[in-house]
């Protein structure tokens, strides 16, 4: 996870002087000049390592306003005090020992382009172990990895939940917007449009759909926000979507990247149906009466798959084919109402 270097910040680059003076004394690292080079890390946002040469110490920077993505001030302002808020309140929640582990947070500077300083975490990717289950039969390694991920949300979910019922209509809502960003993209035709607004009707009619508690979901629960540590560590990145929804806004994430892997790298959307229902059943165990959580889980997931499809449909760099295999098997999710 080291990114593509770039070189060297220089001394006299205002960053320079705010992590050498304020960000590295709250890793203890030793008053000597540092020496900071410089690797841009893969994501939507400008996100780059810096790595003393001396210590090795590094920490990653995050700018929410750049010309990677051009966001207002005011918006990036509240993006980047939305995600230090919940940065901070998560691991204020517990999860900062072994086995859950959220990113530290150590500082935000709006002053350069709305940044915001975590500490870097080592390990794995999600994503990696599903690439080496699709491509190296690593499968058990990918049983294992989803174990501890159902363990961490499930801990996540559980420790913040506020006992006010779910609105589902948010969920409509974004849906709504994906409907309309497909459809300017030319992906949908509008009796398709109209077709999946329908099947949003039929889920808005669905008690299950609005019986739960909310509790806090990462919100962008997706295979690159994960690291794998040993064992059950898991420590997770970038929680600016961070919001409170229903626990299946994460659980379903995470199913449909799931089925979207396998699709995408086999062409057989029912490879993944072993791992979903493991994680499903995973995540399950950490409630009172497994089956019956289970049960509720999985009543909930097909809107939640169908919409992480969508979602990715919606990309540029999806090709034409497979976005509408990607909108045909959402249809088919979205279908499968309770």
């Amino acid at each position: 996870m080291t990114g593509k270097y770039l070189g060297h910040l220089g001394c006299d680059d205002p960053l320079y002087y705010y992590l050498q003076n304020e960000i590295l004394p709250q890793m203890a690292v030793a008053a000597k000049p540092a020496r900071f080079r410089v690797f841009q890390l893969s994501g939507s946002n400008a996100v780059y390592l810096y790595e003393d040469k001396y210590t090795g110490s590094r920490v990653v920077g995050k700018f929410f306003r750049s010309d990677r993505k051009g966001l207002e001030p005011d918006k990036a302002a509240r993006l980047l005090e939305k995600e230090f808020y919940f940065l901070s309140l998560i691991r204020d929640h517990g999860l900062t020992l072994y086995p859950h582990y959220v990113v530290r947070p150590l500082g935000r500077n709006h002053e350069l382009n709305h940044l915001l300083v975590v500490e870097y975490c080592e390990g794995e990717l999600l994503s990696e172990a599903i690439y080496a289950a699709i491509f190296r039969g690593a499968a058990g390694h990918l049983y294992r990895k989803l174990t501890a991920l159902a363990y961490f949300l499930a801990t996540l979910h559980n420790r913040t939940a506020k006992g006010t019922t779910i609105d589902f209509n948010e969920d409509c809502a974004y849906f709504d917007k994906l409907i309309t960003m497909l459809l300017g993209q030319n992906a949908i035709s509008p009796p398709e449009a109209e077709e999946l607004g329908q099947l949003r009707d039929q889920w808005r009619c669905q008690p299950c759909m609005w019986q739960d508690q909310q509790v806090l979901v990462h919100g962008d629960a997706t295979p690159n926000n994960f690291i794998l540590g040993p064992g059950l560590a898991i420590t997770a990145v970038d929680l600016e979507r961070a919001k409170h929804a229903d626990r299946v806004f994460d659980v379903g994430r995470i199913a449909g990247e799931l089925q979207h892997f396998f699709l995408q790298n086999t062409g057989r959307k029912y490879a993944a149906e072993p791992f979903i229902g493991h994680f499903l059943w995973e995540y399950a165990c950490h409630f009172p009466d497994r089956m019956a959580a289970f049960l509720s889980i999985t009543r909930r997931v097909p809107f939640h798959i169908g919409v992480t499809l969508l979602r990715i449909a919606r990309n540029s760099w999806v090709s034409r084919e497979y976005c509408r295999r990607l909108i045909n098997e959402a249809k088919n999710n979205l279908r499968s109402l309770p």
